[in-house]
């Protein structure tokens, strides 16, 4: 968990400008043929400025101007978003009873999936980042009375303390997410957050969803991008350029085998760790979609882990 006493130069929860990216781009997916999109989300739009302007130009457009700036880009971003949702959706369907959030954004999973009645769902983040998100947010949309906000300070306050305050039952299997979020901390501060979960659910089941970014995308760019992709260690230094950029600089790198460690030792098994590569031919081969190798952009790994109880 985030302390005091976890020097950090930004809170993991407090990525607006890449947040709106990331909607932006789950907007661009949505306005897809319906037999060839991804996954759907019809609140995208509400958390993207100029979002009536990519809605003009199109799902084909933008997705050009995309591969034009990083290929491959747009697809990875989408493969995170349906990844995670078939998680969601597989798990909530069997013996799972919660779902929180970690550092929840603009996301809203929690509304556009068809998810059981009597699932409870604790989206944690930032007061004035929920502040902006649920002003733009309706009590008609599904699953808002499922639907807890637990705000906190995480330079202060508990993530256990705040959520056990908000109702969380250590009882009931929970599934806890951290998407796109290991890049900006520190290493002692993700490795802190996973040991406060393992301690928060060592009565029950759970699980614990990770992204995070290859070493080699930091060491030796080329080893993370298909054969054959153009300028990978340019595109690579333009990506890392754009978060610094935005003030939201990517400081924390990981091999496999070190994401594997901290989830071991504090009572996880990966049972997957997957990148486009795999979710290429998952996803969009299926919908005639799929990226040459030389389109291929394994930016981030996707890791579901669960407790050894």
């Amino acid at each position: 968990m985030i302390t005091k006493n976890t020097q950090m130069t930004e809170s993991i929860f407090r990525k607006d400008g890449t947040a709106q990216g990331v909607a932006k781009q789950r907007l661009i997916e949505t306005i897809a043929k319906p037999d060839e999109r991804i996954i759907n989300d019809p609140y995208a739009d509400r958390f993207v400025l100029g979002a009536y302007i990519v809605k003009l130009m199109g799902h084909k457009l933008n997705v050009w101007l995309s591969q034009k700036l990083i290929p491959g880009f747009h697809e990875h971003l989408i493969s995170r978003t349906r990844f995670i949702d078939d998680l969601i959706k597989k798990s909530t369907s069997g013996e799972y009873e919660q779902y929180v959030i970690l550092g929840a954004g603009y996301d809203c999973r929690a509304h556009r999936l068809e998810l059981p009645s009597s699932l409870r769902i604790f989206e944690v983040d930032q007061s004035d980042v929920q502040a902006r998100k649920r002003a733009n947010l309706s009590k008609e949309m599904l699953n808002f009375q499922n639907i807890t906000y637990v705000s906190i300070d995480f330079d202060n306050q508990s993530l256990t303390e705040k959520l056990m305050d908000a109702g969380y039952d250590q009882s009931k299997s929970t599934i806890f997410t951290l998407e796109g979020v290991s890049q900006y901390i520190t290493r002692e501060a993700l490795s802190s957050t996973i040991k406060e979960v393992a301690k928060l659910t060592k009565k029950t089941n759970s699980i614990f969803f990770v992204t995070y970014v290859n070493e080699l995308f930091d060491k030796n760019p080329d080893a993370c991008f298909g054969k054959g992709y153009p300028y990978a260690e340019k595109r690579a230094k333009l990506i890392k350029y754009a978060a610094a950029k935005a003030g939201e600089p990517w400081i924390s790198f990981y091999d496999a085998n070190e994401i594997e460690s901290i989830l071991s030792q504090n009572g996880y098994l990966i049972e997957e760790n997957a990148t486009l590569t795999e979710l290429n031919s998952r996803y969009f081969a299926p919908v005639g979609r799929a990226l040459p190798e030389n389109q291929i952009l394994d930016l981030e790994h996707f890791v579901i882990a669960k407790s050894k109880n």
